[in-house]
């Protein structure tokens, strides 16, 4: 796991990360994509993780326009994915939906370093969301997402893929540390109050 800009980056996967960008911290909600900036940062963390190449995004991608389309998106892709997390199949419409998503920016493809990238031709201000349609439905196909997983912490909102079946945290430095802290203070506290009646 990596925190590029404050983003917490656990899946490797653009759709997801996405999806991740609603966290929750001490006790309250909070959405990290509220800004045409913040849209920058995450889009300058998706490249440092390797998710995103510069040449996919067109001018104009950071406008207000495609982050409202991305957030729209987000919200779509959580419905599902949590769905999916909580051990249901993903509806065929599902499938539909991201396929019209895809659709408002088509891809070309340009060859760097050798591997083929999609660059959308279609309008930028569906750019980002196209690549992150794009990303869910090749999840999708390849039977990825049924790996998904939703953190064991009750008050995290954060989903990953495990396909070992034994992970259980968002990431050990988000969630595993501080639960395992948790469980030491109350088997500590559990202790301290028998010690008190047995005196």
């Amino acid at each position: 796991m990596t925190d590029h800009e404050g983003f917490p980056l656990v899946t490797g996967h653009l759709s997801l990360d996405l999806v991740n960008t609603e966290v929750v911290r001490r006790g309250n909600r909070h959405d990290l994509l509220m800004t045409s900036e913040d849209l920058a940062r995450w889009v300058a963390a998706m490249e440092q993780e390797g998710n995103l190449v510069r040449e996919m995004l067109p001018q104009g991608y950071d406008s207000a326009d495609a982050l409202h389309a991305l957030l729209k998106l987000r919200d779509f892709l959580r419905k599902e994915f949590e769905n999916i997390a909580n051990g249901n199949e993903p509806a065929d419409s599902w499938r539909v939906i991201l396929e019209k998503w895809v659709e408002r920016a088509p891809f070309a493809y340009k060859v760097k370093d050798r591997s083929l990238i999609p660059v959308p031709t279609g309008s930028s201000s569906d750019a980002l969301a196209s690549l992150a349609a794009f990303d869910a439905l090749r999840l999708l196909v390849t039977g990825d997402l049924l790996t998904l997983r939703r953190c064991t912490n009750p008050d995290c909102v954060m989903l990953f893929m495990d396909s070992s079946g034994r992970r259980k945290w968002c990431s050990m430095k988000i969630c595993g540390n501080r639960m395992k802290v948790a469980r030491h203070q109350s088997r500590k506290g559990s202790v301290s109050r028998d010690r008190a009646k047995d005196r």
